[in-house]
Formats: structure tokens, sequence, C-alpha cells
């Protein structure tokens, strides 16, 4: 991870949500392909009239811009993207420890829902314990979720 000055924000929609849609959209075309444009255009409607304003969502700004955010529905991760252009400087791994921090000042544990990004994951390692905890909390959970399938 290199050290950048980022900082970690709660979200403002009437400043982020345009913002934060065109990262989901950049990252969710990089990332989901196969799902096709036109589709993942469509879909960035559900994110700013429905799940954006659903979710608590905290944004990690570089300098005053938002570059990445995570967005929490209850106990879950519902979402983190990074803006293509970001992504390698230790932004998602900055949101997943914000949202642990959140988890310990309160009394919920946190979950992953399966579009965690299973390759992203793979690189968070288990050299420490937040990371560890991450990753078994998010395995467990793909788990749980086969087996209701």
């Amino acid at each position: 991870m290199k050290n950048h000055d980022v900082v970690v924000r709660s979200y403002a929609p009437e400043t982020d949500l345009k913002k934060l849609s065109r990262i989901w959209l950049d990252a969710s075309l990089l990332a989901h392909h196969f799902i096709g444009e036109n589709r993942l255009h469509e879909q960035r409607t559900l994110i700013e009239d429905q799940y954006l304003p659903n979710a608590e969502t905290w944004v990690a700004c570089l300098g005053e811009q938002p570059s990445g955010f995570i967005s929490l529905l209850d106990t879950f991760i519902g979402g983190i993207f990074v803006s293509p252009d970001r992504q390698g400087l230790g932004i998602g791994r900055l949101l997943i420890s914000h949202a642990l921090l959140l988890t310990a000042k309160g009394s919920r544990s946190l979950r992953s829902t399966p579009k965690t990004g299973r390759q992203w994951l793979s690189t968070l390692g288990s050299d420490s314990k937040s990371c560890h905890a991450v990753r078994t909390m998010m395995m467990a959970t793909l788990s749980k979720m086969r087996a209701c399938a």
C-alpha cells in the first residue's frame, strides 16, 4: 500500500451522488464488462435512486476528490468501489478498515455480500489480523449464501 493523503468522510448526497455513481460506473465497466455497457448504464439509475440513498456510505477522498466509497447495508458491505485511476493506492483497504472501525465502536459485526470482489479480496492476504478477519467474514458469508441458494 502506498502512502497517500486519503480522508474518509460521510456521504454528502448534494455533492457526491453523481461523482459516486460515476465511480461505480467506471469501476463496474472494468470489473463487470461482461454485463454490457448498456445494462450498466441502466443500473446506474438504480445506484442513484435507490442504492446510495438507502445505504450508509463512506467516501474516500484523495485531496478534495472522491476516489472511492464503501456502502454498508446494516451489517453487510453492500459494495465497495474505487475509481480505476486510483486503484492500487490502498483506498479499498482504507475503506474496509474504516468499516471495521465502525463495527468495533458499535455492536454490529461486519459481513459482505458476494459482490465484494473475490479477486480483490485475495490481495488482502493474511499478514494482518484485520485483513484476515475481513477475509474470514467474507468467505463465511459467501458460503452461507451459497447454502441458502
